[in-house]
């Protein structure tokens, strides 16, 4: 390996850490937004960029996505402002997709984020049922969700939603029929994620409390199953573990870099980035904690407080764990490149069980081999 590939991708990712409220199944890096003042963090923001861009050298970004936290908390004014900051600093390329997650409750700002430059709003569903939607601590109800869907509609070439599954006791004819409803909706691209309890979330503690239990491992396959059916026959075949577009142009092109092992420079607080940089690759995290991330821009013109070279076989695994997510897989050339080699014992073990399959040089995932996706790569790793 010598050197950032461009094939891979460079994205800008602008981590915004502010919520009206925690949901209780977050466990991101996110803080109350309360009756903050953001103009020092925006000014970081925008500071971190010339950081990042000192070190990347010349580029031309593929995206921007802006991610959270509720990023629609942003202005229109700040959100143009940081997109013509990375227009100035690397350059978008013609068509470029900016992506911006929004919650239903700010439709009211879509209008000023379209007008500011962006094309792609990924809009926080979670669910069409009322009675879930306060499980999950969302301040919208369904109605607000539609009509939140409607306005994003108006304005954006492309809309994604987002919803939960596996929720508490949730049946398999629940999931079905909700799923059926999104998919008439006319969103462009769904993300559709398996509740997953994770230790930095409220929900941890509540199931920690025996408050309430979540579904069992083979329940929750059985609504995966129904989905990937579901989409598949509406016409939102899967690209990715996780993720259905209605035609390739409508597939996040900000998530496919992670996906193929690109660049992005990352900032805000608690941002995770990738920078490769002549025969090395690194791995960097901003400061956390809005105020340390203040410090660290200002002593140091960027907000990095752990950077970590990646070797040949970390970003193998990396390579791996990330390519065998898309249903196209990755190319075994991306391990050899690295003078590595794939367990190609455990290869043929899961290609025989139908777990995978290793056609022209790619390795991918079957429907099956989705359900253990991280088994797998772990197992096949070098």
């Amino acid at each position: 390996m010598s050197g950032f590939d461009p094939q891979r991708g460079f994205g800008v990712y602008v981590h915004w850490p502010y919520c009206a409220r925690i949901c209780p199944y977050c466990d991101f890096n996110v803080y109350a937004a309360k009756e903050r003042d953001t103009a020092p963090l925006f000014d970081a923001i925008l500071k971190d960029l010339e950081g990042w861009r000192a070190r990347t050298g010349e580029r031309r970004a593929d995206a921007i996505f802006f991610g959270g936290g509720t990023p629609s908390l942003m202005t229109g004014d700040q959100v143009a402002r940081l997109i013509a900051k990375v227009d100035e600093l690397w350059g978008l390329k013609p068509g470029a997709e900016i992506t911006l997650e929004a919650n239903p409750d700010n439709a009211a700002r879509f209008a000023d984020f379209a007008s500011a430059g962006v094309n792609r709003l990924s809009l926080g569903l979670q669910s069409l049922d009322d009675a879930r939607l306060k499980f999950l601590g969302r301040t919208h109800t369904a109605a607000d969700a539609l009509a939140a869907l409607h306005e994003a509609q108006r304005h954006f070439r492309s809309t994604s939603i987002d919803l939960i599954y596996a929720l508490p006791n949730q049946t398999a004819e629940d999931w079905r029929a909700e799923l059926a409803r999104a998919l008439t909706l006319g969103a462009d691209h769904l993300s559709l994620y398996e509740l997953s309890i994770e230790p930095g979330a409220a929900f941890f503690q509540a199931v920690k409390r025996k408050d309430w239990s979540p579904l069992d491992d083979d329940r929750a396959a059985d609504l995966y199953e129904i989905t990937q059916a579901l989409a598949d026959a509406a016409g939102y075949p899967a690209y990715e573990i996780s993720n259905h577009a209605r035609a390739p142009e409508h597939q996040s092109v900000h998530n496919r870099i992670y996906w193929s092992s690109g660049d992005w420079a990352a900032v805000g607080p608690g941002a995770h980035g990738r920078l490769t940089s002549g025969d090395e690759r690194w791995a960097v995290v901003a400061a956390e904690k809005p105020p340390e991330y203040l410090r660290q821009v200002t002593a140091n013109g960027l907000g990095w407080a752990a950077v970590d070279a990646l070797d040949p076989l970390a970003q193998a695994r990396e390579r791996v764990s990330m390519g065998m997510r898309v249903i196209e897989g990755f190319a075994a050339t991306d391990i050899t490149e690295l003078g590595l080699s794939l367990e190609a014992a455990r290869v043929a073990e899961f290609a025989t069980a139908g777990l995978l399959t290793n056609e022209n040089g790619r390795i991918a995932l079957t429907r099956n081999g989705r359900l253990v996706a991280d088994r797998v790569a772990a197992e096949i790793s070098p």
